[in-house]
């Protein structure tokens, strides 16, 4: 007969924390939301680390290149997409790590006698306003002049006309030496009153182009998750199919980190693909998932995953339970996983970091989910209902909503994220729908940053471990549950005041 699991399986809205005694040394001010990304030895840094505890999901609906840089900007990590082309998905990449920098490689790049029409439509397709023109056309040739969107417009230019007579020529640019330091480098935009600075080789090879909007979101995004050479991180899914073909394009483009997406990553495919990975590019980390409970946990672990997700069918899109009758509580199943990982870390010295991904509905279950043992969390509905999410905006009634749908929907077709059998989604184990709309990213994040900060002062913590160990949850009744709701009837409109 089955194995009967008494626990009862349990969901965030269950739970709420209890407050602890608030230091004076703790305050919004002081709290430290970094957190480890990827597997490290025990009382080691993490060599990626989050900013702010937040990941979006590996969804169409979701982690657009846009989002990722807006998400990154705010300490988070977004992980684009693989139900899409090899080439599509590598591109969405390479624009993520494409878009800012401290010394930049350029991406826009034409020659002199290129016309303005080439020149317009290259601007198009990587977005950026300046384009460099060297000799040869490539990023690394000798620099003739700049050209931006500025220098020339579309009507009133002829477009057959040639990018050199519109172009600052080098003898009217100022540039940086082969050995200048970033910050003299940004010591000079701000001094010389330019936009950009070339930095030349000792015989007037383009080498980096140094940007002032550069510096001025270093200055407004000051918790950016950067990598070495101050480019934003990104990270990418893979599947269990085509893997040896796409990870290898992935890194080429620039990928931080990686991670296997499945329903149900219990599984011998995901354990020899992970083997695979780490036998191949050991270098890069790469995430598993998603399990419910130890026994998983620790199958993942021990093949090489560098993370963990946790969670089966919990997803406000998801229909995996009503299909398929299997999942569990999300609140038990981070419990139950959390302890595995720390078991893990006493034997093997080595800490894998747990993402709880999915029954995340309200801002205080992010909290839940960090003090009951998750290293950051994966959201997709609270991220598709902002402007950089992929679905379109659409006005109603009521006011505006976010398209957002399922990985599992026939919308999107996923077959390789669910064990289904064949080459195709035979049932759906998602829906397609819509979210109340919630603007832009950086402002709607700060409000549940804000929240979760102030969360942590009232249980006496200012780091996630210090949460992690010394909160206190205690379980709710039904009853609890609704006095924890407003119950008046609410304003419709402010009142009047004279």
């Amino acid at each position: 007969m089955a194995q009967i699991v008494a626990e009862v399986s349990r969901t965030f809205n269950e739970f709420l924390l209890l407050p602890n005694r608030t230091r004076t040394d703790c305050s919004p001010a002081t709290v430290d939301l970094r957190t480890p990304l990827v597997r490290h030895r025990a009382g080691d840094a993490s060599a990626i680390e989050l900013q702010s505890p937040f990941t979006s999901a590996i969804m169409q609906a979701v982690s657009t290149p846009e989002l990722a840089i807006a998400l990154a900007r705010n300490g988070g990590l977004s992980f684009l997409h693989h139900n899409q082309s090899i080439e599509d998905q590598t591109a969405a990449i390479r624009q993520v790590k494409n878009f800012k920098a401290g010394f930049v490689t350029s991406d826009t790049n034409v020659r002199p006698d290129d016309t303005l029409g080439l020149l317009a439509d290259l601007m198009r397709r990587t977005g950026h306003s300046t384009a460099a023109v060297t000799e040869d056309g490539t990023a690394t040739g000798r620099l003739l002049g700049l050209v931006t969107s500025r220098d020339f417009h579309p009507e009133r230019h002829g477009l057959d006309g040639p990018v050199s007579g519109r172009m600052t020529a080098i003898a009217d640019l100022p540039h940086g030496r082969p050995d200048i330091t970033l910050s003299e480098a940004n010591a000079r935009l701000w001094d010389e009153r330019l936009d950009c600075l070339p930095v030349l080789s000792a015989d007037g090879h383009l080498q980096h182009l140094v940007f002032r909007s550069d510096y001025t979101d270093n200055k407004r995004f000051p918790n950016q998750v950067v990598d070495t050479a101050k480019r934003l991180r990104v990270g990418a899914g893979i599947n269990t199919h085509d893997y040896q073909e796409r990870v290898p394009a992935l890194l080429e483009a620039g990928a931080d980190v990686l991670c296997f997406d499945s329903s149900d990553g219990y599984s011998d495919w995901q354990a020899q693909a992970l083997s695979w990975v780490k036998k191949h590019y050991p270098e890069i980390p790469v995430g598993g998932g998603n399990v419910v409970d130890s026994d998983a946990f620790t199958f993942l672990a021990e093949a090489g995953a560098d993370f963990v997700k946790v969670g089966v069918g919990g997803g406000s899109i998801c229909i995996t339970r009503d299909q398929k009758g299997i999942g569990r509580g999300q609140a038990s199943a981070v419990l139950d996983v959390a302890a595995a990982r720390d078991a893990f870390r006493d034997r093997t010295g080595d800490y894998v970091p747990i993402c709880s991904d999915g029954g995340l509905v309200h801002d205080y279950h992010v909290a839940l989910a960090l003090a009951m043992g998750a290293d950051f969390v994966m959201m997709g509905r609270y991220f598709a209902r902002f402007d950089q999410a992929a679905g379109a905006k659409l006005p109603t009634r009521d006011g505006f909503v976010k398209e957002y749908w399922g990985e599992g929907s026939n919308r999107a077709r996923n077959w390789q994220r669910y064990g289904q059998g064949g080459q195709g989604l035979i049932f759906e184990e998602g829906v397609d729908g819509y979210v109340p709309y919630a603007g832009d990213l950086n402002e709607g994040l700060a409000l549940t940053i804000a929240k979760l900060k102030t969360t942590m002062v009232s249980c006496g913590s200012t780091t996630l471990s210090e949460f992690q160990s010394t909160a206190r949850i205690t379980l709710v009744s039904d009853q609890s549950f609704q006095e924890s709701h407003a119950n008046v009837t609410l304003r419709e409109a402010p009142p009047t005041l004279t």
